[in-house]
């Protein structure tokens, strides 16, 4: 109110910058005082809080624990899921992988029996004419 009463004391009269600097400082002034002052009565003032009882805070943490259960169950059976899981396919894999093995086997030794008979037919051949009385003096049991 005192910036007001001066500037109807002056009337029109333009106030120069060192009256209108010192102006702004008071009110500036008054207005820190002002906050500074609520601010220590917010803080000064008496809280009213609620009291807690302990069924009332039982029953608010409740949802969370049963909640914060049910995450640590779902993520330890997730992972025990997951690890079985690869345990499986790990087993699934090994026997496909042992049944190859064992088909690859049974070729090689197929192929191991064809070739031997196929020397062995190779190999054998008739007795030349000049070797007959000898071969059938011989029996079958000693040629083996």
């Amino acid at each position: 109110m005192e910036l007001n009463d001066e500037m109807r004391v002056r009337g029109n009269q333009a106030a120069g910058p060192d009256e209108v600097d010192l102006k702004t400082r008071e009110v500036l002034g008054n207005f820190k005082a002002s906050v500074h002052a609520w601010s220590d009565a917010m803080v000064s003032r008496p809280r009213n809080e609620p009291e807690l009882t302990a069924r009332k805070t039982w029953w608010r943490l409740t949802p969370g624990w049963v909640l914060g259960c049910f995450v640590f169950v779902g993520a330890v059976s997730g992972g025990l899921y997951q690890n079985h899981h690869q345990q499986e396919l790990a087993r699934i894999a090994a026997a496909r992988k042992a049944e190859q093995q064992r088909q690859i086997a049974a070729e090689r030794a197929r192929q191991e029996e064809d070739l031997l008979a196929k020397v062995d037919s190779d190999i054998s051949r008739q007795v030349p004419s000049a070797m007959e009385p000898l071969a059938a003096l011989m029996t079958d049991e000693e040629s083996k």
